[in-house]
């Protein structure tokens, strides 16, 4: 399957702004996340298609994943 992932932020260090990516079919939102060994406690945001996620949902064929980093400020 074919999933949009757009990373913001530092999380963009070395790696890319927005790109196509290809996973297995049923591939769990961990298992994704995985394949880019962030820095502990750097990923902050997940979104699936605008919608807040967890690690444990699934993602489909087309879907749309935006990870954003830990936000600070006050």
């Amino acid at each position: 399957m074919k999933i949009s992932v757009k990373l913001f932020g530092p999380l963009r260090t070395n790696r890319f702004k927005e790109q196509g990516c290809e996973y297995p079919d049923g591939a769990s939102l961990q298992s994704i996340l995985d394949r880019f060994e962030f820095a502990d406690h750097s990923l902050g945001i997940i979104l699936i298609n605008g919608v807040h996620a967890s690690v444990n949902d699934q993602v489909k064929d087309g879907d749309a994943l935006s990870l954003l980093p830990i936000l600070g400020g006050g």
